[in-house]
């Protein structure tokens, strides 16, 4: 099975709105029984909480569930078991990348997948405040993960 981990900084805003908008991507394409996602935070702040309000709001006003999702803090363990690590900024890479001690092949930015566009990392809306501008980048790279997964795994 295929698997796709998002992470972000505190498993709270960007990462679980990835999460939410991928696995109802994959419900729409009937490929959950095919490719599962999860997300964590590089930092332990949250752990076990929901995602942040705002994250929770505009996933509601897209008709997208955020039910089961809980903050967790990324474990050396997950590196091994998911194939895809999708992470949302340059610093969630490095991070990531020593947690991986330097293997880098599974660790993608999320903008990496969305087609010309001038991002190179996905704003925090902890700090920014816009949801609207992280759930667009959000919904494109996960749209692009997709296309990306289905054209180099045979799953369909």
């Amino acid at each position: 099975m295929i698997s796709v981990l998002f992470v972000c900084l505190g498993n709270i805003c960007r990462s679980p709105m990835a999460e939410a908008v991928f696995r109802n991507q994959l419900q729409l394409a009937h490929l959950t029984s095919h490719i599962k996602t999860d997300s964590a935070g590089t930092g332990d702040w949250h752990v076990g909480q929901p995602p942040h309000e705002g994250t929770q709001k505009k996933l509601r006003a897209e008709g997208i569930s955020v039910d089961g999702i809980y903050a967790r803090q990324i474990h050396p363990d997950d590196l091994k078991n998911f194939t895809y690590i999708v992470v949302m900024d340059h610093s969630n890479f490095e991070n990531v990348t020593q947690l991986a001690s330097g293997a880098t092949s599974s660790i993608h930015h999320l903008v990496d997948f969305i087609p010309d566009t001038s991002y190179r990392e996905v704003p925090d809306p902890w700090y920014t405040g816009d949801f609207e501008e992280t759930y667009s980048l959000v919904t494109q790279g996960c749209t692009g993960l997709l296309a990306h997964i289905r054209k180099n795994n045979p799953i369909d």
